[in-house]
């Protein structure tokens, strides 16, 4: 496999998962409620759980998108 594959693939990852990003936290900036009530029909949690677990999940997606998928497709593009 070589760097221009790789730098493709990582490209790829990078766009599809920021747009995931991307669409997570409109969801939960736009339609907080919606979400919350989707989300407690399925799982009886309340209100302060939810936005606890919700933003910490949401954080934590970020932390794995930045360290996972943009930070090797920036060293691929020094590197290429």
């Amino acid at each position: 496999m070589d760097i221009q594959t790789l730098t493709t693939f990582f490209m790829y990852c990078t766009i599809i998962n920021g747009a995931l990003l991307v669409l997570w936290a409109t969801m939960c900036i736009l339609a907080p409620d919606l979400v919350y009530r989707m989300q407690s029909l399925w799982f009886p949690i309340s209100r302060e759980t939810y936005n606890v677990v919700i933003y910490s999940f949401l954080g934590l997606f970020k932390i794995i998108f930045l360290v996972f998928n943009v930070i090797p497709f920036v060293a691929l593009l020094i590197v290429g």
